[in-house]
């Protein structure tokens, strides 16, 4: 039987392999890092194949910093770690399909590469600003597999996180040689995953300040796209000036907006309001109702568009020196002959088009600029917080106001997903569901946040969170409550289930069985871990298999067996020890996409042959793997 990779996928060897369908000449072979023969590119074939369009030399446009190539080889190289389910953090663990991640976001983006590959409509994140004041991640891009087992001990009886040296936050002043660098590695493979999640109708939105938007642009322009920018939106997060501010008051931060594929982007329209609607009017009686009139002169000028107009009164128009009009002539006899010329009340006013506002779109285009009128300030996400827990516990969160907003304009509808992996204290969780409750749709969100500790002398740390992720959870705990009693006759998904990123669930022999010989072997009555439970392996193997962590999954005992049934037929899983013929047939008898079995479930070779054989016969598209 096939054995499962259970590490992160290696985005270098799916590269390569999309570069040899197009050009299978360019194969060779090379040593990995282990001394082990693997397929390679020779990339001066690949520059003959390319020829004109291959750059050599230093004359070409370039971004680039320190760090740079190590965060870009670091973005593609696979861990071995795993998400393990904490339902006693969780909320409607059973019919809930929100995600809550408590760990590093670079590694919880790796780990979902596979499962939510292209399935994410909308991404929002508010990451670090790099203000000189900000913590950011210090991403060790030279570790091996045993340092990464070492970077996050999670322990069992308590939310905290220790960090090693090799892998932590650490607080990037301006005397840091690399203050601009660092902060461009630790961006840049966050988002470079990121675009691997997004559907191809997706769009992805940051919040940043003056300090870092401009590298952040050309970052995106690099990962996106430069044709796929969509807006740097503007937002006013304060609506009065700071006195006490040394040069100018800043009231305004940038939104960056991109989409996976312009050409397949469709952005949302925003809810007409009676404010949009204030200048229509029916002087005249149209029968089709309500309108208003809009200019007859063109933005850019053109000989064809420079004719005379006669008004039913005998009025004649032209247009002034230097314009011309929108439409031609037989356009304009057409528009005339269908009541939608406009000469004022008396008849003598320069003509107008008519706009029918029951011929307008169901919403309203929206602007790059978000005044705080509509779509609130940093006051008003301080405040709802503190509404929340009844104290300020977080600095200058991003209201629900804004998130509504930003994700009307990425067009989250039903069934959509939203991500933020830099959750913070889940706004954009409770924006999700709040939109739920008001217009019954179904939105799911995939929040990630690093379960950094909180500063002994903070209100939240009195208030008995020793870190962010008690704060974001509480939270979403809190809004689920109130919108379930604002709305007690709607059904609205407020649950959410909470995983931890951790080391994987094996043991190393299971990773390199080759390098243990007979007599360690022996010392392993099992390759996976003694303290991991079989739902930890069930979602380690959810993970590998790119199966959503969201499904139902429901536990049957068959014949005295424990055995997990992920979305009926998505996967079926047993992981117990002596599994008898009876119960295997059972599961075969089900017809499941994918079943996985622990290795040592089966005594010796010939059984294991005889469960392949029961699958061929029973249901042979079954896909069969072990552990």
């Amino acid at each position: 039987m096939e054995k499962m990779r259970l590490e992160s996928k290696d985005i270098t060897d799916e590269n390569i392999k999309k570069i040899l369908e197009l050009f299978p000449n360019v194969a060779t072979e090379a040593k990995d890092e282990n001394g082990e023969l693997r397929t390679a590119i020779d990339f001066e074939k690949l520059k003959q194949e390319l020829s004109k369009d291959v750059v050599d030399g230093e004359e070409c446009y370039d971004f680039t910093w320190i760090g740079k190539k190590e965060a870009m080889v670091e973005t593609n190289r696979p861990i071995r770690k795993t998400l393990r389910p904490c339902r006693d953090k969780s909320l409607n663990w059973e019919d809930t399909e929100n995600i809550y991640i408590e760990g590093d976001n670079l590694e919880a983006l790796k780990l979902l590469q596979e499962s939510y590959l292209g399935k994410v409509k909308m991404i929002y994140i508010d990451p670090p600003y790099n203000t000189g004041k900000d913590f950011v991640y210090r991403d060790n891009f030279h570790k091996n597999n045993e340092d990464n087992d070492k970077d996050i001990n999670y322990k069992n009886d308590e939310a905290e996180i220790n960090f090693s040296k090799s892998n932590e936050l650490f607080l990037n002043t301006e005397a840091n040689g690399k203050f601009h660098s660092d902060w461009c590695s630790m961006i840049y493979s966050r988002l470079k995953l990121a675009k691997n999640l997004l559907a191809d109708n997706g769009s992805i939105f940051i919040s940043i300040d003056d300090n870092e938007v401009e590298n952040l642009r050309k970052i995106c322009d690099e990962i996106y796209g430069e044709g796929n920018f969509l807006a740097d939106f503007i937002w006013q997060k304060n609506f009065a000036p700071k006195n006490d501010n040394k040069y100018i008051s800043i009231s305004t931060e940038h939104i960056i907006c991109y989409c996976k594929n312009k050409t397949n982007y469709n952005r949302g329209l925003l809810p007409r309001t009676e404010k949009h609607n204030k200048g229509y009017s029916n002087p005249d009686n149209d029968n089709r109702g309500l309108w208003t009139s809009g200019s007859m002169l063109a933005t850019t000028f053109s000989n064809s568009g420079v004719f005379k107009i006669i008004a039913p009164n005998g009025t004649i128009h032209e247009p002034p020196s230097g314009r011309c009009w929108r439409f031609s002539e037989a356009k304009i006899k057409e528009l005339e002959k269908d009541n939608r010329l406009w000469y004022g009340a008396d008849g003598n006013g320069v003509p107008r088009i008519k706009r029918f506002l029951s011929e307008m779109p169901d919403g309203v285009v929206p602007q790059n600029l978000l005044l705080y009128q509509e779509v609130g300030s940093n006051q008003d996400g301080t405040q709802e917080l503190k509404n929340i827990f009844n104290a300020q516990i977080f600095d200058f969160p991003k209201g629900t106001k804004l998130l509504k907003y930003l994700s009307i304009i990425g067009n989250i509808t039903n069934n959509d997903i939203i991500l933020d992996f830099f959750s913070g204290s889940a706004t954009t969780a409770h924006a999700c569901m709040q939109l739920n409750a008001e217009d019954g749709g179904n939105r799911k969100f995939i929040m990630v946040q690093l379960p950094e500790k909180t500063d002994e002398k903070s209100e939240a740390f009195k208030a008995g969170y020793k870190n962010i992720c008690e704060i974001g959870e509480e939270r979403i705990r809190r809004a689920s409550k109130k919108i379930q009693e604002e709305n007690p006759d709607k059904k609205i998904d407020v649950g959410f289930r909470v995983f931890k990123v951790d080391v994987t669930n094996m043991k190393d022999v299971y990773y390199s069985p080759n390098e243990t010989d007979q007599k360690q072997l022996g010392l392993y009555e099992s390759n996976i871990k003694d303290d991991r439970t079989d739902e930890d392996l069930l979602y380690g193997c959810l993970l590998d298999w790119g199966v959503e962590l969201s499904l139902p999954h429901r536990v049957e005992i068959i014949d005295g067996k424990r055995v997990h049934i992920v979305d009926e037929d998505a996967l079926i899983a047993c992981f117990e020890e002596n599994i008898p013929e009876s119960v295997i047939r059972k599961i075969a008898g089900m017809k499941p996409l994918r079943v996985v079995f622990r290795d040592s479930s089966f005594n010796g070779d010939d059984n294991k042959i005889n469960v392949e054989e029961i699958f061929k016969l029973i249901t042979p598209d079954t896909r069969v793997k072990v552990i």
